[in-house]
């Protein structure tokens, strides 16, 4: 393998592992993540381990701050409503791009990432379901031809999961989310543009004002 691709390859990797540590609470908001340490975990030198922090740190994640290094950002109110507005202001125009352009077989991949989240809910697998909720996601706007605000909205349905795992404490969020990703599926797969995107507008409101509630209330 190529020196440099194997280096991207093993710093992906770590940053995959970190980001899901955080978003699961094995770091705490709070925690500092100090290079030398996280080197020695994964058994690497620590510049795959700074390329992983300063992704995370672009994601929202981490901060890296002077003197201490990175640290697990702190749950914020504030970048709840920055990331839940751009999310209600770019999904819906990613899905009225996309909606005319979806086939049967994404629609096949679409139902069985639904199947799976049943499932994930069935057996209360939070980490699993929000991976796959954002999976879910994008599915529905991948044929938008809209590379950059597709990746803008992979990496605020990123900063959202750690959110919505608050949120989504029990399983009664999550059947909620899951009754509502069916119908915006068959708007979609109706070809209902207008519908599907006021709907889909509806569901990322009503998750941003749960999670408001949640936080609010401790």
């Amino acid at each position: 393998m190529n020196p440099l691709l194997k280096h991207r390859t093993l710093s992906a990797a770590i940053l995959d592992q970190l980001r899901k540590a955080i978003l699961d609470g094995t770091y705490p908001a709070g925690a500092q993540l100090r290079q030398d340490a996280l080197a020695e975990t994964f058994g690497v030198s620590r510049i795959p381990i700074r390329e992983a922090l300063f992704q995370l740190d672009a994601e929202g994640l981490v901060r890296i701050v002077p003197q201490k290094g990175a640290v697990v950002s702190e749950l914020s109110v504030d970048e709840i409503d920055d990331v839940f507005a751009l999310r209600r202001l770019l999904e819906p125009r990613l899905l009225a791009a996309s909606i005319p352009l979806l086939d049967a077989d994404d629609f096949a991949h679409v139902a069985e990432l639904q199947r799976q989240m049943e499932l994930a809910t069935a057996t209360g697998d939070i980490s699993r379901w929000g991976q796959l909720n954002a999976d879910f996601h994008m599915a529905h706007y991948s044929r938008a031809g809209q590379p950059r605000s597709l990746a803008i909205v992979h990496s605020l349905l990123q900063t959202s999961d750690r959110y919505t795992r608050v949120q989504l404490s029990g399983t009664a969020g999550m059947e909620r989310a899951v009754r509502e990703h069916a119908e915006l599926t068959a708007l979609s797969r109706a070809g209902d543009i207008a519908g599907a995107c006021a709907f889909l507008d509806g569901h990322i409101g009503s998750v941003h004002d749960d999670l408001i509630r949640v936080l609010n209330a401790g």
